[in-house]
């Protein structure tokens, strides 16, 4: 049984006419890593909402790890589905250090547990002597790692990211891109994130899905994806 099965999937905003996700049908499988590649206003974003929870769709059933999260009848709020997100801009607590930005999501976890915890993903994203730095003496990768970190240290059930290297400039993608399927291979966490760059789902992705229109045009393994820009 795949460990991510999307069936049927339609959605569109108030006021549009056409949907803007369209008879979206995929299977993930545990651990795996998938790209979901498209142009602005592919709907790619819109995917990742609806498996988050923060949009609902108007039709087709969403199901991780065997759990229906959403359907016709069903639907899981986004705080319980136990999702990890990074968003394109980070979303880190400017006031908070980065030790307190990854515990933020630890609320129940006893003091004990949250110093593991912390040391553990401080290990695993290479920050182990940044706990007391705060977000504004981080660089953009550095940022990113902290994100990271802390989206994956509530052990989330699924893991989004939405144009993880947009804020970064070339060079720094580049080096990036490789250090988080790294991390991301380590914990072994399935991984959706979406990117409108080709190089992105060729390095960091184990299958990638081509979005137009709301609709899946393509799919398969990236390297076998030749897409004309």
């Amino acid at each position: 049984m795949s460990y991510v099965t999307i069936e049927n999937l339609q959605f569109h905003y108030n006021g549009v006419n056409d949907h803007t996700i369209e008879h979206f049908n995929l299977l993930i499988e545990r651990g795996e890593i998938l790209s979901i590649l498209g142009s602005s206003g592919s709907g790619k974003s819109t995917v990742l909402r609806l498996i988050a929870g923060l949009e609902i769709p108007s039709q087709g059933t969403i199901k991780i790890n065997g759990e229906v999260m959403a359907s016709k009848d069903h639907f899981i709020e986004p705080e319980k589905r136990g999702i990890g997100m990074v968003f394109q801009d980070y979303a880190l607590f400017p006031h908070m250090t980065v030790g307190k930005n990854i515990t933020y999501g630890l609320k129940k976890w006893s003091r004990l547990q949250k110093k593991e915890r912390l040391q553990e993903m401080l290990s695993l994203v290479n920050l182990t002597n940044y706990t007391y730095r705060y977000p504004y003496e981080l660089s953009g990768g550095q940022q990113q790692r902290v994100a990271l970190a802390r989206a994956l240290a509530p052990n989330p059930s699924l893991l989004l990211l939405d144009e993880p290297f947009s804020n970064l400039d070339a060079d720094l993608q580049n080096k990036i891109r490789e250090e988080l399927r790294d991390i991301l291979k380590k914990t072994g966490i399935t991984t959706i994130f979406v990117t409108h760059d080709q190089n992105d789902a060729r390095i960091l992705a184990d299958k990638m899905v081509l979005l137009n229109q709301g609709k899946i045009e393509k799919y398969g393994n990236p390297c076998d994806m030749l897409i004309s820009s």
